[in-house]
């Protein structure tokens, strides 16, 4: 594997082994030629998609007619849709949606992605592990997470296979949509499973309270994460996405003062498999001792030093991956060699914690690669940041260093006055993209007002159209926001 060692541009690789108006947006839509029963943004006409539902109820109720012409006018939409699409900026579309035990309900999957249609559309990231849940049919799971479906009856209802078939149906690419190393609550609960979360040097584990609820990462270089969440992209595969992206693909971020990485003790590489990992990378036995004793204490001393040249005199001075020692390193003084060594073993320690985040991407990824179906990681544009002169932010997201030929999904979540913040966001991750790297930008969200302070849809991508025209994808957070009314009867059930 490939070690990447920081520095202050985060991170340094070594060659080791190891606008802002809806009108700018709206004008240009409307120069394309338009299609019967569209209207901007790709979406459909209020006439058009009262008849659409009308035909759907009537289809539910058992009437073969309107049954028959409901199905041609969803194929007639997907053809609109596709054609679309196609002339207009962004050629994909797409929004993020999570299914519940409700929507297993005759009609309800078609209500939902037709209403995702209507607004436009052509892409659907669909959720199937989150809130400690997976959407594998019971009968079929053979993960430690529960499936969503648990009802007598349900054993075999696959709710994601019926979205990605309905979604085609309709124009629609259906992506599955992964909590990676956040692997939820419950998981964390398993008496089987407790060894596996992350620990840093304060003794905490990394079972974090958020606004969401509690969120638990697991050590990346724990073998039984890799494990069971390896199983679980195989179940995922077997339904033949269009797409599988990975979220949360980094470690927890705390509040305040927390918020900060400036010692080794404030990384999450205190678990067993992080901590033999580490060790490991020593290249001889001081760079071993060395190790040991960092992570132990957060420091070595003059002493440590001296000691260790007395126990290998044979040896020169301490080796781990990605260390090219200068020839004169041994003429320093002892302060001199005390203050580089713990320098670069902070660094070096760091490296490791970002190392791991890739590993575990790279393995989830491979699954869906093996069987040609496309990978996606999401994102904090702000993750892989140095915070002051020696501290990082503790999600260590090294999202500069995952895969170009994956697609990159950044959320621009910024908030400010207007959309410079998202803008500025995406022009630093456009620099760090390579011409083949498909970016598409992650919006939070609603259409025709501004919503928690951010400004609506359309001027968001009216903004980012201004700076990056070139980007042709964008995904918009989330369904529920733009349907709450519906996603509380969904989870109720009341609908």
């Amino acid at each position: 594997m490939e070690l990447l060692l920081s520095n202050r541009h985060w991170p340094l690789r070594l060659g080791v082994s190891i606008l802002t108006s809806s009108a700018l947006l709206g004008q240009s839509l409307m120069t394309q030629p338009a299609l019967a029963q569209t209207a901007a943004y790709c979406q459909f006409t209020k006439d058009t998609i009262l008849e659409k539902q009308s035909l759907l109820k009537g289809s539910l109720k058992g009437e073969s007619d309107n049954r028959e012409k409901y199905k041609k006018l969803v194929r007639k939409h997907a053809e609109f849709l596709q054609k679309c699409r196609a002339r207009t900026w962004p050629n994909n579309q797409a929004i993020w949606l999570r299914l519940y035990a409700c929507d297993l309900r005759p009609g309800a999957i078609d209500e939902i992605l037709d209403r995702i249609v209507n607004r436009g559309y052509n892409q659907v990231y669909v959720e199937v592990l989150g809130d400690s849940q997976v959407l594998i049919p019971a009968a079929e799971n053979n993960t430690p997470w529960p499936s969503t479906l648990r009802s007598p009856g349900d054993e075999t209802a696959d709710l994601l296979a019926q979205a990605i078939q309905k979604g085609r149906e309709r124009g629609l690419k259906v992506y599955a949509w992964m909590f990676a190393m956040n692997f939820g609550y419950t998981y964390s609960l398993r008496p089987d499973r407790r060894g596996v979360l992350a620990r840093n040097g304060r003794g905490e584990n990394a079972l974090i309270s958020s606004a969401e609820g509690y969120q638990a990462f697991v050590d990346p270089y724990n073998q039984t994460a890799k494990t069971d969440y390896y199983k679980l992209v195989q179940a995922v595969v077997r339904r033949r996405p269009d797409g599988v992206l990975f979220d949360y693909i980094r470690y927890p971020r705390r509040e305040g003062g927390k918020s900060v990485a400036s010692k080794v003790q404030d990384l999450w590489i205190y678990g067993s498999a992080s901590q033999q990992a580490l060790i490991g990378r020593a290249l001889n036995s001081k760079g071993r001792e060395l190790i040991r004793r960092f992570i132990s204490r957060g420091y070595i001393t003059a002493g440590d030093i001296q000691q260790l040249d007395r126990y290998y005199l044979k040896e020169g001075p301490p080796l781990w991956q990605g260390r090219t020692p200068s020839p004169t390193e041994m003429q320093l003084t002892l302060e001199q060699r005390r203050f580089l060594l713990n320098w670069e073993l902070w660094q070096f320690s760091v490296a490791h914690a970002a190392q791991g985040i890739i590993d575990f991407l790279n393995l989830a990824a491979y699954p869906a690669r093996k069987q040609g179906i496309r990978t996606g990681a999401v994102f904090f544009p702000d993750g892989n940041r140095p915070v002051g002169q020696t501290g990082y932010d503790t999600r260590l997201q090294p999202w500069d260093r995952f895969p170009k030929d994956m697609e990159w999904h950044p959320m621009l979540y910024a908030v400010c006055s207007n959309v410079s913040c998202i803008q500025n966001q995406l022009k630093r991750v456009l620099g760090r993209a390579s011409q083949k790297t498909v970016v598409s930008p992650v919006l939070a969200g609603v259409w025709g007002r501004d919503w928690n302070g951010r400004p609506s849809l359309e001027l968001q991508m009216a903004g980012i159209r201004q700076v990056s025209p070139q980007v042709k994808s964008i995904s918009h957070f989330a369904f529920s926001w733009q349907e709450p009314t519906l996603t509380r009867e969904r989870q109720s059930c009341r609908r």
